[in-house]
């Protein structure tokens, strides 16, 4: 590399070090001021949600607890761990919800308290299935009653017999009373127990019960295994649309025939049942990610066609008791935004909870960087005229003799060494040359007065 070729790679790269700082000082007031708004928004926004969540489900072995599971796979893959909480059922679950005790639970339709429920902050994230009534009896109770078919169809024929309608905690007894009151029943009427469902269901095939009253999905193990006991019969409801009526967090629905069984065409017809609506609640104070995870999860756990419905049916938003949190219904009717299908859960999320503040930031930031380039404009012309006061000084001592001119030439040469060592962008070179002729101008005006000083003692 000639000299020359290295004195202009030196001045490039000290001229791109002295726009950067110059760029820097210039934009840092409003990079300050927003990265200091931005940080915080997201304090007080908090976009990310905690790393556990707790979700009330059911016994061991009941839907509610195979769902459970289910959940916490679906937000394992966001590195969400979800405690799962048991109880008794959805009383149980409620009770949680109501006393802070859990963050999401499955409530069945009947349970909640509309008013009391939404004013407490529990919201819906929407209803996931349908959990029939089903009332279990031994099959040679309908005969020894001398009922058509060897069929009960009707509550009042329980009247007398040892009926177990589940523990207190499911929610289970509250409904029971309800659907016995319209049949001008009491709880008296029937001896009545609160054994659990897997105990109700060994009692029932050991005779130590004549029916068994459970409300759960089908894809319960214990439902599965009484439907296909021949020493077990299921009670249609041939009034069930009058119960509906009556009833209306209840839905009429049949058990089609041969859904069980097909090859054994199990059942042999179509069985009227009536059903609640179980739905996924959750506390306003959980975080929304999080209800918004368990809204995602909901569509792929509980979308498939059942028993009692087809495709899509659920999770739905139609049947919900409390109102429907924005999350939920955004992921069972809304379209996901075009960057969830390309950026992981975390990102997606903080843009989603962000987006509106970035948008106030960069409308705000749009006014204040009209200052920038006037402030880039200073600091770049200040590293030259903050050399004109120095000259101004040379100037005065010029014109009032208060120094020796061999004295003001030094500070010139000075001057003139410090100017040649300025490097500015070629846009602002006009002004680095300014400078230069005007120490120029006074140097020339200095020697002209030491020439005039040299000859007049001469003439």
């Amino acid at each position: 590399m000639t000299p020359i070729q290295q004195w202009h790679a030196t001045r490039s790269l000290r001229l791109l070090l002295q726009t950067l700082r110059d760029m820097m000082v210039s934009l840092g007031p409003s990079l300050l001021l927003g990265g200091g708004l931005l940080v915080a928004a997201y304090w007080w926004l908090d976009p990310q949600p905690p790393r556990q969540v707790r979700l009330a489900t059911g016994p061991a072995g009941s839907a509610y607890a195979g769902f459970g599971e289910g959940y916490a796979k679906a937000l394992a893959r966001e590195h969400i761990a979800v405690q799962l909480i048991a109880s008794e059922g959805a009383q149980d679950d409620l009770a949680h919800l109501r006393a802070g005790t859990a963050d999401v639970g499955f409530v069945r339709g009947g349970m909640a308290d509309p008013a009391a429920d939404t004013e407490a902050g529990i919201v819906s994230l929407g209803s996931l299935f349908y959990e029939p009534i089903w009332i279990f009896y031994r099959r040679d109770l309908g005969i020894a009653r001398r009922q058509p078919g060897g069929e009960l169809q009707r509550l009042g024929q329980l009247r007398g017999l040892r009926v177990n309608v589940d523990q207190d905690g499911s929610g289970v007894p509250q409904i029971v009373e309800k659907l016995l009151a319209l049949n001008q029943l009491k709880p008296s009427d029937l001896r009545l127990s609160n054994l659990a469902p897997d105990a109700a269901g060994a009692a029932l095939r050991q005779g130590q019960l004549d029916a068994a009253v459970l409300i759960s999905a089908p894809q319960s193990s214990l439902i599965r295994a009484l439907l296909r006991d021949p020493a077990i019969a299921l009670m249609g409801f041939e009034q069930n649309e009058a119960y509906s009526r009556h009833l209306p967090f209840l839905s009429t629905v049949t058990l089609p025939r041969g859904v069980v069984d097909m090859a054994a065409d199990f059942p042999p017809h179509d069985v009227p049942l009536l059903a609640t609506t179980t739905a996924l609640l959750s506390r306003e104070q959980t975080h929304p990610a999080l209800r918004q995870l368990f809204a995602q999860a909901a569509l792929g756990l509980h979308g498939e066609a059942g028993w009692f419905n087809g495709t899509r049916d659920f999770p739905n938003t139609r049947t919900s008791e409390l109102p429907v949190s924005a999350e939920g219904d955004r992921a069972i009717n809304g379209t996901p935004p075009a960057w969830a299908r390309y950026l992981p859960f975390w990102a997606g999320n903080l843009l989603e909870r962000m987006w509106l503040v970035v948008g106030g930031l960069l409308v705000l930031m749009l006014p204040l960087s009209r200052v920038v380039p006037p402030l880039y404009t200073f600091r770049v012309r200040s590293r030259v005229f903050r050399w004109y006061a120095r000259l101004r000084e040379v100037e005065a001592k010029l014109e009032t003799g208060t120094a020796e001119g061999d004295a003001l030439l030094n500070e010139l040469d000075e001057l003139d060494r410090v100017a040649h060592r300025i490097a500015v962008p070629l846009s602002y070179a006009d002004e680095l040359y300014t400078l230069r002729n005007n120490i120029y101008a006074v140097r020339k005006r200095l020697m002209a007065q030491r020439a005039r000083a040299t000859d007049g003692p001469t003439g």
